[in-house]
């Protein structure tokens, strides 16, 4: 049994829903477990997060929305009531997840929402093309265009540190890159979960010694769990 609903009262103060959805367009991330969550049953989706949806107090005035995949993979009738919700409890500031191939679509979201800030995230994983693409089984390519781009539609990217075969250089440049081209990055320290992606230990220790200031810093959200948003699916 998972837990759908949280505050997050420290940096960033917010309240957090993990909704369901349908399949993840892409659905192919080595890494990831997330896209069980999925189902094909809109009546069951739609179901299932109004009953979380009933949870938002609207206190901080900020929402973030993640679900298994992309905003674009929501049922309309959630992002209905998402929208009531929002005008309802005076909610100035959205959070969604997109895919790398949705990228030209996100005015469709801004339009929907119209008059609430959207914060867009995107899971970047690294900014090293041949480890994203032969790795992490995430297949596009980036280029100081491609950045640019990215750096005006998006608010965030997240950012997966410490599986095997990377490297503290890897690491170090990717930090880099993600504060230099983004207003906030979330970095997601790895923990295996079943997939071909594995944990390196040795990594993880290095990172924690030297990357734990990262915590005092606005511009980041450091994850040494991935449970530490406080919403799951087990």
């Amino acid at each position: 049994m998972g837990i759908r609903y949280n505050k997050i009262n420290d940096k960033h103060q917010r309240e957090i829903v993990l909704l369901k959805s349908f399949p993840c367009k892409y659905g192919k991330c080595s890494f990831c477990n997330y896209i069980e969550d999925n189902s094909t049953d809109e009546n069951l989706i739609n179901k299932t997060n109004k009953k979380v949806l009933e949870n938002i107090t609207g206190e901080y005035g900020v929402l973030e929305v993640i679900n298994s995949g992309s905003v674009f993979e929501l049922p309309d009738d959630t992002l209905k009531e998402i929208k009531r919700i929002v005008k309802e409890k005076n909610i100035h500031t959205l959070y969604f997840e997109i895919y790398y191939g949705y990228i030209n679509l996100l005015s469709k979201i801004r339009e929907y929402f119209s008059g609430i800030e959207i914060r867009f995230r995107m899971g970047l994983e690294t900014f090293d093309d041949n480890f994203r693409k032969n790795i992490y089984n995430k297949n596009f390519s980036l280029n100081e265009e491609i950045l640019k781009k990215l750096s005006t539609e998006l608010y965030s990217v997240c950012l997966l540190v410490c599986t095997k075969g990377q490297t503290k250089e890897m690491i170090d440049n990717d930090i880099e890159l993600g504060l230099k081209y983004f207003k906030n990055i979330t970095i997601n320290i790895f923990i295996d979960n079943g997939t071909v992606v594995k944990r390196d230990d040795e990594l993880v220790k290095w990172f924690v010694k030297k990357y734990s200031y990262l915590t005092d810093d606005d511009r980041v959200e450091l994850l040494i769990d991935n449970k530490d948003l406080g919403v799951f699916e087990q």
